[in-house]
């Protein structure tokens, strides 16, 4: 099935679970889309069977808490996922056995950001440290550092071979994987709105837009290669400056965001236009989103998580 307006305005809730009794502040599909994960303030990580529709585990993080959390590349049965109570490690973690593999220790403050190579076993974290750190998957020896970045956000790009990194809320700075130490090859300044401070950074699938979400009632798109924005999107609730996910559906024709009554707004990528306004409802606001990558369904979460499916009466 192709995604498209009507698939869209179709999706009805599926299934809610309210296996959390906190904000759930993180969700990530597997690789294959046959799994999904959430972190919550709660110290829950609870992982799905997207297959059989259910949740299958809990786990519990009482000591470290649980906030960022993300599969690895190729492998449903290992994540890693950053802290918020302790320190700032990043712990790697097998979903088979429940152990810890390996510690990830030096970041001081609070991780904003954790990204996975979609093609190697590397990844990369930012930090309210002012540090943007690579590791590698096999060794807690951290391989690198960017300079000193104030409030920095990162993600790497659908290919593996640059990585993104918003700046103080007002830049964006592109890094070659393999010479970062070398610094960015390619910087832009954007002007926007700066009330609000950003809070996410996505590469579309297809590498050719960068998606900037924003604690305040705005998200935009960027193309990629120059910097330039292509548009930017309101209409949504956010009086509280929440951070809340957005993000791209995998053919990057659309762009998705919850907001604080609940509720799923979807625009297109190319027109600009509001496709939909879907209605979960949530009882309280949309703090995490994603779309799955192999299927046609897309879960949101704010204490309770939520699967959707579209209805195909309705197409």
């Amino acid at each position: 099935m192709k995604i498209t307006d009507s698939v869209l305005r179709s999706f009805r809730v599926a299934r809610t679970y309210r296996e959390n009794s906190d904000k759930v502040n993180c969700l990530e599909y597997s690789p294959n889309g046959e799994n999904a994960i959430s972190s919550s303030d709660d110290d829950r990580i609870v992982v799905y069977d997207i297959t059989r529709g259910k949740p299958i585990d809990t786990l519990y993080s009482k000591k470290y808490g649980a906030d960022l959390i993300r599969y690895t590349h190729r492998d449903s049965q290992k994540v890693i996922y950053s802290s918020n109570k302790l320190d700032d490690t990043i712990r790697y973690l097998s979903l088979t056995d429940y152990k810890y593999i390996r510690y990830f220790p030096g970041h001081t403050a609070r991780v904003t950001a954790l990204s996975m190579s979609p093609v190697e076993d590397m990844f990369m974290s930012a930090s309210l440290d002012k540090t943007i750190r690579i590791w590698d998957l096999r060794t807690e020896n951290v391989q690198g550092l960017t300079e000193p970045l104030d409030r920095p956000i990162c993600s790497f790009d659908p290919d593996g071979l640059i990585f993104a990194v918003g700046v103080n809320s007002q830049s964006i700075k592109l890094y070659d994987v393999r010479a970062f130490a070398k610094g960015p090859f390619n910087s832009f300044e954007l002007r926007m709105n700066r009330s609000c401070d950003w809070t996410g950074l996505k590469f579309s699938n297809d590498g050719k837009q960068i998606l900037i979400s924003t604690n305040g009632g705005m998200i935009c798109i960027l193309n990629a290669f120059t910097g330039d924005v292509m548009h930017k999107f309101s209409g949504y609730n956010n009086s509280k400056g929440l951070k809340l996910e957005a993000c791209f559906t995998p053919d990057s024709q659309f762009v998705m965001i919850g907001s604080e009554d609940g509720r799923v707004h979807v625009w297109s990528t190319e027109n600009k236009m509001k496709v939909a306004v879907l209605d979960g409802k949530h009882p309280g606001p949309i703090s995490a989103m994603q779309f799955n990558p192999r299927y046609m369904t897309f879960a949101t979460a704010c204490s309770s998580m939520t699967f959707w499916l579209p209805s195909v009466e309705d197409i």
